[in-house]
């Protein structure tokens, strides 16, 4: 199978809150994928740093981070997150402030592939969503 990790565990190992080991353990050792909408959010967090060691530190995550495989989004992913943003909004839980997050989950079931998280809220109702959450 596979994991994507969520931008929000990105932001842990970076900061030093999980090691490597720590990924591995919750993930059981699957392989771990990156999807685009977060390589941007991990981009948009080098560009708003406060401070240029802030900046550089980042920017040094995001450079040993892309060497994960990167998944693309197609077609399919784009279809699959049409049917996710209907079902949200539905639901009465208005898809358009949880875009990149739906995106990762559109790409997550067409790939059959869990996201781990540290925001479990972000992916709550999303039909076919393997989650895990720490």
């Amino acid at each position: 199978m596979g994991v994507i990790l969520d931008t929000s565990i990105w932001v842990d190992v970076e900061r030093g809150r999980l090691t490597p080991r720590d990924v591995a353990s919750l993930t059981h050792n699957e392989p771990v994928y990156l999807v685009p909408p977060i390589v941007a959010e991990l981009e948009y967090g080098i560009h708003r740093a406060a401070t240029d060691a802030q900046r550089t530190r980042r920017a040094a995550a995001l450079a040993r981070i892309r060497r994960k495989p990167c998944l693309i989004i197609d077609r399919d992913t784009a279809e699959i997150f049409g049917r996710i943003s209907a079902s949200l909004d539905s639901q009465g839980k208005p898809a358009t402030y949880r875009t990149h997050d739906i995106w990762i989950a559109a790409a997550a079931i067409q790939h059959r592939l869990s996201v781990l998280t540290r925001n479990r809220s972000d992916f709550e109702g999303i039909p076919g969503m393997l989650l895990l959450s720490i």
